[in-house]
């Protein structure tokens, strides 16, 4: 980390003439273990924060212009702008995260009282589904509290994060990516019920095991995915099932409720879609509960039969994914695996033992290099702490 610190400073004294008064910031990307697409059906999720992130150096200005500049779009140059300029929908380069938290900072009725300077470094692959933009959200976040002195908790942080996504991204996500990446402690995951946001850290003891992250590459944007119109889809279907059963999320019902009630829903396709809510809240439950007894054996075929329902009931994994989790199944070793995200590209995560991580990489690297032409990468990650001041 202190490598990287030396680096982003030195960049910004390159950037912006001199690095007086800049301070270094830092926040993680995340990975879900368990629980996809059940945080916006008032469902249970389980992340954690990952040790590779975003970094960002940032410092007041005395006028009323902000200046961004990202060594990750470096083609781009400083983008220019001003505390006047912000447009809910309307930017179209990656400045879109860091304006929209100002924007929503200033809805809540925070206005910075100047303009700044931000240089921004991620470590998480762009597209990849670890939450880069939501790493900018929480880390911009905490920028302004440390910079202008705002009264904000952790928790806010990933409140604002998500209101700044929903309504000036305008991309329809849940909780989630911000909750774990603001909350985030290292070496537990977080047990989230996003319908009331109750939540507790359960410690991951991984003895002789390591969470790998296998990524795609397969590009993906979160708004011009399906992901609004699956999420419309569990809308339509939980409108249709309260008129037979009181509930205000499918994350209320139980596997027998929706047998039960299931007919309600008038469309085979919207069936299947709250089918997998429904069936993912109750996986992430009984996840935890294997996990807590120290049963990784049962949290594995856990993390499998996600993955099938993900694939075959809500339908957003693709032959990228698919290839990833199916080549990590034959692989001895491997305890278990899914893709995790929103979908549509982006990434697996896969616990495996420790003397299988090696032939894990390259057996399943090679098959997916052959059915797909391009290479997977690969990260053996470890679980670490929210946003901070380095």
């Amino acid at each position: 980390m202190s490598e990287i610190k030396a680096t982003v400073l030195s960049k910004f004294q390159e950037v912006f003439g001199d690095a007086e008064g800049a301070k270094v910031f830092f926040a993680p990307g995340r990975v879900n273990l368990i629980g996809e697409h059940t945080d916006y059906n008032g469902g249970h999720v389980f992340p954690c924060a990952l040790t590779i992130g975003t970094y960002g150096v940032a410092r007041k200005r005395g006028d009323r212009n902000l200046r961004f500049y990202s060594m990750n779009f470096e083609d781009l140059g400083v983008v220019e702008s001003s505390l006047e300029e912000f447009v809910p929908g309307g930017d179209k380069n990656w400045t879109a995260y860091p304006k929209g938290v100002m924007w929503a900072f200033e809805q809540k009725g925070m206005k910075m009282d100047s303009g700044l300077e931000l240089l921004l470094f991620g470590n998480i692959p762009n597209g990849s589904g670890l939450s880069s933009s939501a790493s900018v959200e929480v880390l911009t976040g905490a920028i302004l509290r440390e910079l202008y002195g705002f009264e904000v908790t952790n928790q806010d942080l990933a409140l604002i994060g998500q209101f700044s996504e929903n309504q000036y991204n305008l991309v329809n996500c849940g909780i989630m990516d911000q909750f774990a990446i603001a909350m985030g402690k290292k070496d537990c995951a977080i047990f989230l019920d996003t319908s009331n946001l109750q939540y507790e850290y359960a410690p991951i003891a991984l003895k002789g095991a390591k969470i790998v992250i296998s990524c795609s590459n397969k590009k993906r944007g979160l708004g011009d995915s399906k992901y609004n119109e699956r999420r419309s889809e569990c809308e339509t279907a939980l409108s249709e099932l309260q008129k037979v059963i009181a509930i205000k999320s499918l994350g209320e019902l139980s596997e027998a409720d929706f047998e039960k009630y299931q007919d309600a829903i008038a469309d085979p396709i919207r069936r299947k879609r709250a089918k997998h809510a429904v069936y993912e809240n109750q996986r992430t439950l009984k996840a935890v509960e294997a996990l807590k007894a120290g049963n990784l054996e049962e949290f594995g075929a856990l993390m499998n039969a996600s993955h099938v329902s993900l694939r075959d009931d809500y339908e957003v994994t693709g032959i990228e994914l698919d290839t990833l989790a199916e080549e990590a199944w034959k692989v001895p070793g491997v305890i278990g695996s899914r893709m995790t995200g929103a979908g549509f590209g982006g990434c697996s995560v896969s616990i495996v033992k420790d003397e299988a991580v090696e032939s894990f990489i390259q057996s399943v690297g090679e098959a997916y290099l052959k059915k797909m032409g391009y290479a997977a990468d690969f990260y053996v990650v470890e679980i670490g702490d929210g946003p901070r001041l380095l």
